[in-house]
């Protein structure tokens, strides 16, 4: 969006401080797009939808500093609301979601195509609840403020998804005796230390 600045020493208008919200949380807000569509073009459409869902709202959330947690709601249910009317398998894209390491680690790569091909596999609610607790590391509470559902409907959906990856994909699992350890559990912790950073 582009606009007049607003003269220097002035105070800063509703649209550059919504311009500056933006440059500084689209990058997060497409990697959770990402994680929720399998698809970057989609992710993309969807976090621009959130986005000019939240500029119509943005002379109230930017008083009370919850622009984000409000996008991040918005786009969460535009995913799930899309995804029943669909109600057709995601298409994922046919190009690795990212290059290879420069290390050359072409098994970590591999995981990590599995582990995405996993995550694409179960239904939308389910997933929008482990990106939220896995990749965005919110609470209970706060990932179900966000789906707007009770907090034992988002452990519900955490538990139904969670079983389903182990019954679908035991590959991924790896085998401890006293306690299996999944190998897309451990990716999850893997992708949400590197969104932390």
């Amino acid at each position: 969006m582009s606009g007049p600045t607003a003269p220097s020493g002035a105070p800063p208008t509703r649209q550059t401080e919504f311009e500056d919200f933006v440059r500084a949380r689209s990058g997060a807000l497409c990697a959770a797009a990402y994680l929720l569509t399998g698809d970057r073009g989609l992710a993309e459409d969807l976090v621009q939808d959130a986005l000019a869902r939240t500029w119509r709202s943005w002379k109230r959330l930017h008083r009370t500093a919850n622009a984000e947690a409000y996008t991040r709601r918005t786009m969460y249910h535009l995913h799930v609301s899309r995804w029943r009317r669909r109600k057709v398998a995601e298409i994922t894209s046919e190009e690795l979601p990212e290059r290879a390491d420069e290390s050359g680690d072409e098994s970590e790569t591999a995981l990590r195509v599995a582990v995405h091909a996993a995550l694409l596999s179960l239904p939308a609610n389910q997933r929008a609840a482990i990106v939220l607790r896995y990749f965005e590391d919110h609470t209970e509470a706060s990932a179900a403020a966000i789906l707007d559902c009770p907090v034992t409907t988002l452990r519900s959906r955490v538990q139904r998804g969670l079983r389903r990856l182990r019954r679908s994909f035991p590959d991924l699992v790896l085998g401890f005796a006293e306690a299996p350890t999944a190998a897309w559990e451990r990716e999850f912790e893997h992708a949400r230390g590197e969104s932390n950073e």
